[in-house]
């Protein structure tokens, strides 16, 4: 099995993330549970705004989007800014959406249909709830299943101070009982669902519902 992180920090791969750290700490359980893990930097690649698959010209979100593809498990990891997820992760929810105009022919599905989510957040101010419930919205509407506790965050004290690396944020108890928590039920889900995956009908669905609004 295989689990894919998109890191949304605002910094390239040249720059040390705290975001990156954190992610590093959950792909070390992830492996420790024989699942391989991947680790891409969103900056590091040339994505254009919009709501498409490929908005052309350059646009390197194609190469993402089969990444996410050939994975089992998808972790989205954001710093926060201002109260809020980042810009690199909303940026990424928008490209997303086209998803929703690509299921397949036989039943309408998309092919997040039987992929598994999950969330980091990390940062030095508040807004870690806020920001996970707004990224568990936009993966559910996209097609992923997204388990219990299927979150974890290090926010530190409030107000400003230290990030995760210098807060040691990895020392943090319930940051890493949550990250254990997210770690195995996304483990736990993802097999789940490889042996009994979604039999859903989009299509005849959407027929009912259009019969439904129209009686």
């Amino acid at each position: 099995m295989k689990a894919l992180f998109l890191n949304c920090t605002l910094k390239k791969s040249s720059e040390k993330s705290n975001t990156r750290a954190f992610i590093d700490n959950a792909s070390k359980i992830f492996n420790d549970l024989d699942v391989e893990t991947e680790i891409v930097r969103i900056c590091d690649y040339n994505i254009k705004f919009g709501t498409s698959s490929d908005e052309g010209d350059g646009d390197e979100w194609p190469k993402i989007l089969e990444k996410i593809k050939n994975t089992d498990m998808l972790v989205l990891a954001t710093p926060i800014w201002r109260g809020d997820r980042s810009s690199v992760i909303k940026m990424v929810a928008e490209r997303m959406d086209g998803i929703m105009e690509e299921g397949n022919e036989e039943d309408g599905q998309y092919f997040t249909y039987n992929k598994v989510a999950g969330v980091m957040v990390d940062g030095n101010e508040d807004g870690a709830k806020k920001a996970i419930a707004s990224i568990v919205f936009d993966l559910s509407e996209h097609g992923f299943s997204i388990p219990v506790n299927a979150f974890t965050y290090y926010v530190g004290e409030a107000g400003p101070g230290p990030s995760y690396i210098e807060a040691g944020g990895d020392k943090h108890e319930f940051t890493n009982n949550m990250m254990l928590l997210m770690v195995n039920n996304m483990v736990h889900l993802a097999k789940a669902l490889k042996s009994n995956p979604y039999l859903t009908d989009v299509k005849k669905l959407e027929k009912k519902a259009a019969q439904m609004s129209s009686d």
